[in-house]
């Protein structure tokens, strides 16, 4: 009986082959042909799920988001009930810092993919800022409840101090990938802001 075929499965193989040619080489370097090599499969094959590097590329953000938001809902199954406005943002941005390898080669592929976007007509094209998007309306969200029930300040815009919380947590990524400051001093930093939100 023949074996099926998990489509499902194979398209994450050759994501992840992609996220290590891109760890070790740089997502310049990423071509159809290297990740084919580097997955074990046919090019014909890498070529039958993404039929360019652009949908490649996007294909494996998506897919490396979809991780990144399981690993947030364990963060927040982990906070105490309810779950403090509070604690709930920290916990969202924290998930969105490079602390450890899974989500350094979230963030790695996404800023990678950011600049290479600027010149690139092709990956431009791809809707690649609709992740953080979505992340910036539910933090937006959040905000606005935590306003209306009094943990955050009336005066305090929700979707400004979103866009600026964002902004700060991505700085911090990016730090941390080149090694500015390690993942437990952008936490800090993090924090700091996080109570100045919420303190005052």
């Amino acid at each position: 009986m023949p074996k099926t075929v998990d489509h499902t499965e194979r398209r994450a193989g050759i994501a992840d082959a992609l996220v290590r040619v891109a760890a070790r080489d740089g997502l310049h370097a990423v071509t159809l042909r290297a990740v084919a090599a580097e997955a074990g499969v046919s090019l014909r094959l890498v070529q039958y799920y993404f039929e360019t590097k652009a949908q490649l590329l996007h294909g494996t953000l998506l897919l490396l988001e979809e991780r990144s938001r399981t690993r947030w809902a364990a963060r927040l199954a982990a906070l105490p009930r309810p779950v403090p406005a509070r604690a709930y943002v920290e916990a969202f941005l924290a998930e969105a810092l490079p602390t450890d390898e899974r989500s350094r080669a979230f963030h790695l592929v996404w800023t990678s993919y950011a600049v290479l976007a600027m010149t690139d007509p092709e990956l431009a094209g791809q809707p690649f800022v609709a992740g953080p998007a979505r992340l910036e309306r539910e933090l937006t969200g959040v905000l606005r409840h935590a306003r209306a029930s009094g943990e955050l300040a009336a005066d305090r815009d929700p979707a400004t101090e979103a866009a600026r919380l964002l902004a700060v947590n991505h700085g911090l990524g990016t730090s941390v990938l080149v090694g500015q400051r390690g993942p437990d001093d952008a936490m800090e930093v993090l924090r700091y802001h996080v109570g100045r939100l919420f303190d005052g």
